[in-house]
């Protein structure tokens, strides 16, 4: 058995080199010089593993009606460029064609190719080598042109590929004389990406074969995807053996309805017949270039309940003459013009049974997927040839030596026009991108393919769908393949499961923000100057603001400021006048024109509320009247004590008040509670000072404001006050019964009582407004406690100084005590 597999290698072998005879078939052509052209006539349906070196007679497989149009494409090609007068006049060409069905038992037709006069002399091929073939076409599938690439690369023969689209192949360290017409499949995996994020989904699952077609598509498709929002939620490689209808159901299950078929032929045909009888209903099929135009699939009965299928193809053009040269073929050729086929024609795989059975309609109306990409590659390697030949209109040099090299250096420079498409190549030797989607019409009969998008690398990049002409169900609208509902705006992605694609939404809180396009799964802080509602994409400008000297409101409380500053001094000057009478002696004397000069200082507080606030402003608005007023309500707490002590403390305690008046305690009590809020405020205005700050609380503004971080100093300076407030009140009370010209506690009673109802307010808006006129509200407190002294304090006695002259006497104030005296004698 041994004996005899080596005898028919052998015999195949040498009967290539020496014995070929099929001159007068379609599979060769004599001129002046010769392209080779590798098809798969005959598909091997079930490889099995070399066990010992063999040839194999690709006519005993599967025919292949769609190989042997493309083996008819190349003949045509060649046939019309041997009839043009323009690209290789005076120069014919000539072709040897093989059935090339196997990656591993189709050598005897490459060592054909490179033999010089049929035999290969290794040591020779780099000096003036010349092989039987300048160039060749094919084969067809990237493994098929993989395993054997690597032999035409010693002498750089030109392999012009119509159908091998593995991305590995674009690798000029490995493949250097390696050129095709056809995209590879880098280029139709970023054409199904387009497709799928055109319609929005990203939960698809990716079907191959196992052989380096689907593997390479694979990688480049998990490689593409990434940063493309796409998740890869199944895939597998499916051998023809394999339980089609297990990983389909496993699709159904993940609930993914939009799967994309990189496989082969054969491959997509049983995934799809599996589909069919597996009921998977409703799904969208990508189909990958390989079997996209497929002519007998969309035949299948039932094949309508599965879905839509979306098919990637080249641009169809059509190849004028080319019908009319194959009936001319099929008219007067006969594959097989003697019966007796000889051995050496059988295991040359220049043989095909069947293909004289073929009609001309069946071969024309065959899958036109690869037609334009041969044609691209016969004519390239003839414009390529009318390069080296220097060509002309009317002649080439035809003594010029044509070596496979020269050919390979000028393909790279190609640019010519063919049936109104440009070819040209990259530095990789891929050529531009023409793709068309197509959609399966299969629920009519017989089925038929509409072009409904376009993708384009040349003269520019353009992708373009026309999605009215896609017939969804569910009133027209497009399948849900995705694993989460997309976010609505503002909403930020919550990670759920393995995949980026699978999620939960969550609403961005105020101030906050999620940018889809840069990080969907976090809710970023906007910037101190900016702010957001909830549930936003964006942050907004805030506003800076801050009281303004013309704003309407600062205008009028200016002048209500300034109003009461006149009035306080012309209140001091009046009492200034008359310090020598009853009432301002009664009024404490030299004590009330210390209290109007501190109601004077505190009142020019109020004006640093205004304007762009500065370190000089926060502390002149608060510290000043903080030390100022209290030294103020210091001197009226002692006012309201003298009065009590005089009429009341004196008579039961004469040693207590001889003392008090010995040492001037009033004076030692206001100079004490000064000290304590002196130091207080010097704290407050050293250690952590006011200063300005941009308070950023409220929604859509920044206001500027006074920082006060220094709480034990404000709470110091906050509980003197409002102690020596509680004082007033209750000596006051203490002194209700007092002569009429002596008795304040009324006045003073009610100054202390809007006093604490002032600030009271203040305290219960500023806990609750937010706004740039919380500052207004503040110094409209210090101005009313100002006015809450004044008025109750200051202007009844101004008043009797001005228009009741005959109570501000003394006799008047004696007869006021002598009725006092007589009151509490009596009682």
């Amino acid at each position: 058995m041994l004996q005899s597999s080596i005898y028919t290698f052998f015999l195949c072998f040498t009967s290539c080199f020496f014995k070929v005879s099929c001159s007068s078939s379609e599979f060769s052509l004599e001129g002046d010089y010769l392209l080779g052209g590798l098809f798969v006539l005959h598909e091997v349906d079930h490889a099995t593993p070399l066990s010992t070196p063999e040839a194999i007679e690709c006519s005993r497989h599967t025919f292949s009606v769609s190989g042997y149009q493309m083996f008819q494409v190349m003949r045509f090609a060649v046939e019309e460029i041997n009839n043009s007068t323009t690209i290789l006049p005076s120069v014919s060409l000539g072709y040897e064609i093989f059935d090339h069905c196997s990656a591993t038992k189709n050598f005897p037709a490459v060592f054909s190719f490179i033999a010089e006069n049929g035999s290969i002399k290794p040591k020779k091929m780099l000096n003036g080598h010349q092989p039987k073939v300048i160039a060749l076409t094919g084969p067809y599938g990237s493994a098929r042109t993989m395993t054997i690439a690597s032999l035409f690369t010693m002498d750089l023969i030109p392999m012009v590929n119509y159908g091998a689209t593995s991305y590995a192949l674009s690798d000029k360290l490995q493949y250097p004389s390696f050129i095709r017409t056809i995209p590879s499949n880098k280029d139709l995996i970023h054409m199904i990406i387009r497709i799928i994020k055109w319609f929005g989904w990203n939960w698809v699952a990716f079907l191959g074969s196992q052989d380096a077609y689907s593997e390479d598509g694979l990688r480049q498709f998990n490689k593409y995807i990434s940063n493309t929002g796409i998740c890869l939620a199944y895939q597998e490689a499916l051998s023809l053996e394999a339980n089609y209808s297990l990983a389909l159901k496993k699709i159904d299950l993940l609930k993914i309805n939009v799967i994309v078929v990189f496989a082969l032929p054969q491959y997509a045909k049983n995934i799809i017949k599996a589909a069919i009888e597996g009921n998977i209903r409703f799904k969208v099929w990508i189909a990958s270039q390989a079997w996209s135009m497929d002519q007998q699939l969309p035949r299948e009965p039932g094949i309508e309940k599965i879905g839509t299928v979306i098919g990637i193809t080249e641009k169809l053009l059509t190849l004028p003459r080319f019908a009319e040269f194959i009936f001319k073929a099929t008219g007067t050729t006969n594959v097989h013009e003697n019966d007796s086929i000889e051995v050496q024609n059988d295991t040359c795989n220049q043989a095909c049974k069947c293909c004289s059975f073929l009609t001309a309609e069946e071969i024309i109306n065959e899958n036109p997927t690869f037609s334009f990409s041969i044609y691209a590659a016969i004519y390239t390697i003839a414009h390529a040839l009318h390069k080296v030949l220097q060509c002309n209109i009317n002649e080439c040099h035809k003594n010029t030596t044509v070596r496979p090299y020269m050919l390979l250096a000028e393909m790279k420079k190609l640019h010519f026009p063919l049936n109104d498409r440009q070819v040209k190549y990259d530095d990789n030797g891929d050529p531009t991108i023409n793709y068309s989607i197509v959609l399966w019409h299969t629920e009519r009969n017989p089925p038929w393919f509409e072009m409904v998008g376009t993708y384009d690398t040349y003269p520019e990049i353009t992708f373009t769908i026309n999605s009215s002409l896609f017939p969804w169900r569910n009133n027209g609208s497009v399948p849900f393949s995705n694993c989460s509902v997309k976010c609505k705006e503002g909403f930020s992605k919550v990670p759920e499961g393995l995949h980026d694609c699978c999620f939960q939404c969550q609403k961005c809180p105020r101030n906050s923000y999620v940018n889809y396009s840069w990080e969907p799964y976090t809710c970023f802080p906007c910037a101190e100057s900016e702010w957001s509602d909830e549930g936003s994409t964006t942050c907004k400008t805030r506003s800076v603001v801050y009281l303004e000297f013309t704003e309407t409101t600062s205008i009028g409380f200016m002048v209500s400021a300034i109003c009461l500053l006149i009035l306080l001094i012309a209140i001091f000057c009046l009492f200034a006048n008359n310090h020598d009478t009853p009432v301002v002696k009664s009024a404490g004397g030299s004590m009330c024109f210390l209290m109007l000069a501190c109601l004077t200082v505190s009142s020019i507080s109020m004006y640093f509320f205004f304007g762009k606030p500065t370190s000089a402003h926060c502390i002149l608005r608060n510290v000043m009247f903080a030390f100022f007023f209290t030294v103020c309500l210091s001197c009226l707490t002692v006012r309201s004590f003298q009065i009590v002590c005089i009429f009341k403390m004196a008579a039961k305690f004469p040693n207590l008040h001889s003392l008090w008046v010995k040492h001037n305690g009033q004076w030692l009590f206001i100079v004490f509670s000064s000290v304590i809020v002196l130091i207080a405020c010097v704290l407050w205005v050293t250690v952590v000072h006011p200063k300005p700050t941009r308070d950023t609380s409220f929604n859509d503004q920044i206001i500027l404001v006074c920082e006060n971080e220094n709480a034990i100093t404000v709470s110091i300076l906050v509980f003197v006050s409002w102690f020596l407030g509680v004082l007033c009140l209750m000596f006051s009370y203490m002194g209700r019964d007092l002569p009429k010209n002596y008795n304040e506690a009324k006045l003073i009673t009610f100054s202390i009582v809007l006093f604490y109802v002032t600030w009271t307010a203040f305290f219960t808006v500023d806990l609750t407004l937010k706004s740039k006129y919380i500052l207004l509200f503040n110094a409209m407190a210090q101005l009313a406690s100002i006015n809450a002294i004044l008025f109750s304090y200051f202007i009844p006695k101004a008043y009797i100084i001005i228009f009741q002259p005959k109570k501000n006497t003394l006799a008047y104030f004696q007869i006021s005590i002598q009725n006092y005296t007589q009151t509490i004698c009596r009682t």
